[in-house]
């Protein structure tokens, strides 16, 4: 868990009572075990990494720079006096670790928390006053690399302007004052909750991150929660109720009961339920949970298959005095279905021909390394998935098939040769060069290719790793077209190392390490680092390369190139390509959709390079004037409704209202997805004309 991203992702607001004195946040120390984690990934790190980078005073500086910019990424918080006073010991850290000694970053974070609540407490008065509207004011939405406040007028002056930005989106939703006081009011009181719920481990967790990824951008340290849930990401399951549960007022919420989970099976569970407490077997007591951060109520939830977790809920229809209820349910294992592998069929018109598309949609390529390992035969995996779903789409007799990972960021390595090798067959997939400088190259071994048809691979710059490994290897063997957005660029290789497993600790107490050990090349030769995969035919993005994807990482490696691997490529993509370029070009030309998808891009990078919002209301009301007037064409169009902007948070709005809205954009017309599935329905239209007249002439020649 990245601590300051959790809590501080749409800027942060903390407040507490304007009626009660303020309470000083809790003063956080580090534990013996935490210093001696610290030291013992320092040992690590410094050696066994692909580029091993010393623990020394220029580490140290990096360090500090990305722990503070962790905490204070828009510079909201903290004085230039404080930044001043941090910096003394910017050069102190790597001796403090050697020492085993946590007292900087300790200092710092509960420094952090005192800011917090005193930035907070000024934003919460400001709700007191009426703001104008009408004079010429601009707020800066882009303050990451602004100087920090020299002094507390300053800071208010910066806060002035962000409750007030706050209010004016909230007016502009519709909200009266005294509902936008209201809102405001719980948004600061209920981020301030949470802020004073923060633990040691959060401390070291979150100067952990600031140190692995000053390493390299793709190592990464997991505390014990961190880990489990790494784990429970690529094997797909758990054992649990089979619920999603979320924070909403001080409650544990069920937002989501899986299919065939215990909890929905049970008829005692819907939606909008609150967890008020939880007990452990079929006697034990029961510990009340309200105002307990989600994390612990999931960890308390989660256990051991077939035992007893009896929960006190209180029911969504209930005033916070109703009667609540005690349930028992028997954990069982839940798969996450919602990153497995799905599938869809899609017809669309090519030529004089319908064509049916088979989409397969993987949203990470996932393994389970623990059932694997100990010879389970049914143990979950992409590739796996992915071949039962190619063998159902040949069923339906579709004619092409495409690969949509969009926003697939990696995952198993082995998963992505495994995958290649449903469309190719045997042959090389990848190169690995380790820190020694030895390669070696990574093959696909199945006998013979699942799906032998016209395919393609849908990518943007979500797109990453192992994505990026499977999609580079299909186009290296022109065996498909790659459509959408250059991906993310990262081609290194990390490994996961316990390391109470290296001191040898019989319970885990220092957490795991992923470190980067090797880089990805392409067969071809070049690697898929910095650049990532570049599309055959490209699809606009909204995504800002400048900030997210391998370029936006000042430590990133560089991109490099070796020999290309012994494999065989097909021209068959490089033939059609210019015909499928126009096609597409032609297409989206005279397409309304596509066209207004170009223009909500060009008014997104516009709005990202101005960096200012408008605070006054007469000018914010013409935009979001001229931004209904395009939706209500787009309706009128048949192409989806205007969500618009309330101004509210997430768990701001009734949860039936958030459901509504996530429900909303999942049915959303997906512009790129039609357009993609278009290019492949063209693409199996001339590899069939390619065939029929390869026939023809094979006829001709054997007729002489």
């Amino acid at each position: 868990m990245r601590i300051a991203y959790v809590f501080f992702g749409a800027f942060l607001a903390i407040a507490q009572s304007a009626y009660a004195e303020v309470a000083s946040p809790p003063v956080l120390a580090p534990l013996k075990r935490q210093a001696q984690a610290a030291e013992l990934s320092a040992q690590f790190l410094s050696r066994y990494s692909y580029k091993p980078v010393p623990l020394d005073d220029a580490l140290s500086a990096r360090i500090m720079d990305q722990f503070i910019k962790s905490l204070d990424p828009d510079r909201m918080l903290f004085l230039q006096t404080d930044i001043d006073k941090f910096m003394s010991d910017r050069s102190e850290i790597d001796d403090a670790i050697e020492r085993k000694d946590l007292k900087i970053p300790f200092a710092i974070f509960n420094a952090y928390e005192q800011r917090v609540v005193d930035r907070m407490n000024y934003a919460r008065s400001l709700l007191k006053q009426d703001f104008d509207f009408s004079a010429q004011e601009n707020y800066s939405v882009l303050r990451d690399k602004a100087p920090w406040p020299q002094s507390k007028a300053e800071s208010n002056e910066l806060w002035r302007k962000r409750v007030k930005s706050d209010w004016l989106r909230l007016k502009l939703g519709g909200k009266n004052d005294a509902a936008i006081r209201e809102t405001l009011d719980k948004r600061y009181e209920n981020t301030l909750e949470r802020a004073y719920k923060f633990k040691s481990d959060d401390v070291f967790q979150s100067f952990m991150d600031a140190y692995s990824t000053s390493i390299d951008p793709h190592t990464d340290y997991f505390g014990a929660a961190a880990s489990a849930d790494f784990n429970v990401s690529m094997k797909l399951s758990l054992f649990g109720i089979g619920a999603v549960l979320q924070e909403r007022d001080d409650y544990t919420t069920i937002r989501e009961l899986v299919p065939g989970g215990p909890a929905q099976l049970s008829g005692k569970l819907a939606v909008g339920d609150r967890i008020t407490g939880v007990g452990q077997g079929k006697d034990g007591a029961i510990k009340e949970v309200v105002g307990t951060r989600l994390d612990e109520v999931v960890q308390m939830i989660r256990g051991k298959k077939d035992s007893v977790v009896r929960l006190d809920i209180l029911p969504a229809d209930a005033g916070a005095d109703g009667t609540h209820r005690v349930i028992s349910l028997v954990r069982d294992k839940i798969s996450l279905d919602k990153q497995a592998a799905r599938k869809t069929v899609l017809s669309v018109k090519a030529g004089d021909a319908t064509r049916k598309i088979g989409i397969i949609t993987l949203p990470v390529f996932y393994e389970d390394f623990e059932a694997k390992r100990k010879g389970d035969q049914d143990y979950k995996s992409a590739s796996r998935d992915v071949a039962k779903l190619l063998d159902e789409l040949k069923e339906e007799k579709v004619d092409s098939v495409l690969i949509d990972l969009r926003n697939n960021g990696g995952g198993s390595l082995d998963e992505a040769i495994d995958l290649t090798g449903l469309f190719i067959g045997n042959g090389p997939v990848v190169q690995q060069r380790g820190s020694d400088g030895k390669i070696e190259v990574k093959s696909a071994e199945l006998a013979a290719p699942v799906w032998t048809g016209p395919m393609g691979v849908l990518i943007n710059r979500g797109s990453a790793s192992a994505s990026e490994i499977f999609a580079a290897a299909i186009q290296d063997y022109g065996r498909g077209v790659i459509v959408g957005e250059p991906s993310f660029g990262k081609g290194t290789v990390q490994t996961v190392v316990d390391l109470d497993q290296i001191v040898r600790n019989s319970k885990p107490e220092f957490g795991e390490l992923k470190v980067t050990i090797a880089q990805f090349f392409r067969v071809d030769g070049g690697t898929t680092q910095l650049h990532g995969v570049t599309p055959d035919i490209s699809l606009p993005g909204l995504s800002d390369p400048t900030s997210f994807g391998e370029t936006s990482y000042d430590n990133a490696l560089p991109w490099a190139q070796i020999k290309p691997a012994n494999y065989t490529p097909a021209d068959t993509i490089t033939t059609l390509l210019p015909t499928l370029q126009s096609r597409h070009d032609a297409r989206v030309e005279s397409n309304p959709d596509f066209q207004r998808l170009l223009k909500d891009i060009a008014d997104l990078k516009a709005q990202r390079e101005k960096g200012v919002v408008s605070l006054n209301e007469s000018e914010r009301r013409k935009e979001a004037a001229a931004r209904e007037k395009r939706f209500k064409d787009r309706a009128e169009a048949g192409d989806g409704e205007d969500l618009g902007d309330d101004g509210l948070e997430a768990g701001e709005r009734s949860l039936s209202a958030d459901i509504a809205i996530e429900n909303a954009r999942k049915n959303a017309k997906d512009v790129l997805l039609d357009e993609t599935v278009a290019i492949l329905a063209d693409e199996a239209d001339l590899q069939e004309g390619v065939l029929k007249a390869a026939t023809k002439e094979s006829g001709n020649t054997n007729g002489k």
